[in-house]
């Protein structure tokens, strides 16, 4: 059996994720500990205890996510479960990160440094209510594609996330995205509508989060990976640590190949896939994309030991 660990993005996160983990393994309270060391600030406490809208919001979110999937990775190698049980590793977005600091690639403080500063770079890259983001349930990434460079008309619109073979987010200027709406409805998609986030990630107008982040990562250590990552824009394997770095920075304005991604590990003979962290989004994409992928969610102290008890 080929595995792949995977490990969600934002829209993932809830007030207490990784508190039960925390509590019952002391290396997963380490990871919440080394994030708040790292950021200078009790980010646990606002992800435990917090409110979910300043959670939300992108610079907590995306280290806060991390922390929690890296939490879910230590427990399961406080069970006996090691990087030797998968053959690939892959994120959804800033689930790049956690994917490749549980790989061994970046260090959990620096994952953490760099998911802060990406979240804050990403918001600040385009004044509140410039940019929106859209959701076009029911019609494939070709036809999505279309939709967004009809609706664009001199602005940006551009298809951002390919989810699964009928969820395609597009991105860009306002008044575009609500164009690329309408247009959506019009071409027979089930459902398009604005989707709550407070920048239109995943386009064009992320250029200047882009630069920021190509300052960044060329000042933090990255080491080859355990196992190849299955990267955002390539929807293929890489290992080098310049290619990751490059990727890195290209994912910020690049399309998030989801689809691609999972139809290449499912090729490569990928036949089951662990979720790790919070949530359970990318099994569902998964089960939509590649039907004969068993998924698992590891999130809990449940999971986690259901987890490495299937490998025993």
């Amino acid at each position: 059996m080929m595995r792949a660990f995977v490990f969600p993005g934002q829209g993932a996160q809830a007030i207490g994720m990784g508190k039960a983990l925390a509590d019952a393994y002391p290396a997963a309270r380490e990871v919440f500990e080394a994030v708040d060391a790292a950021l200078g600030e009790k980010l646990s406490a606002l992800i435990w205890d917090g409110d979910a809208e300043t959670l939300t919001l992108t610079r907590n979110a995306q280290p806060a996510l991390m922390a929690t999937s890296l939490a879910a990775w230590k427990a399961l190698e406080s069970e006996g479960v090691s990087m030797a049980a998968a053959s690939f590793v892959a994120g959804h977005s800033l689930g790049e990160y956690s994917a490749l600091a549980a790989a061994g690639a970046l260090q959990i403080a620096d994952a953490a440094r760099l998911l802060r500063l990406r979240g804050s770079a990403m918001q600040d890259a385009v004044p509140v209510g410039v940019g929106a983001m859209a959701a076009l349930l029911g019609l494939d990434f070709a036809t999505a594609s279309e939709v967004a460079a009809e609706a664009a008309q001199g602005e940006v619109c551009q298809a951002a996330n390919d989810n699964d073979p009928a969820q395609v987010v597009v991105s860009g200027h306002r008044a575009a995205v609500e164009r690329a709406v309408e247009i959506a409805k019009a071409r027979g998609a089930r459902r398009a509508l604005l989707l709550p986030v407070s920048a239109p990630f995943h386009c064009a107008l992320m250029e200047p989060a882009a630069q920021v982040m190509d300052e960044a990562l060329a000042e933090v250590a990255i080491a080859p990976p355990a196992v190849p990552l299955v990267a955002n824009v390539l929807a293929g394997p890489v290992s080098d640590p310049a290619e990751i770095r490059q990727l890195l920075v290209a994912q910020v304005t690049g399309s998030v190949r989801w689809r691609e991604s999972v139809a290449w590990m499912a090729g490569a003979g990928v036949t089951e896939a662990w979720e790790i962290g919070a949530g359970k989004a990318l099994s569902g994409m998964i089960r939509r994309i590649a039907p004969d992928i068993a998924t698992r969610a590891v999130g809990t102290p449940e999971d986690v030991a259901a987890a490495a008890a299937s490998l025993a």
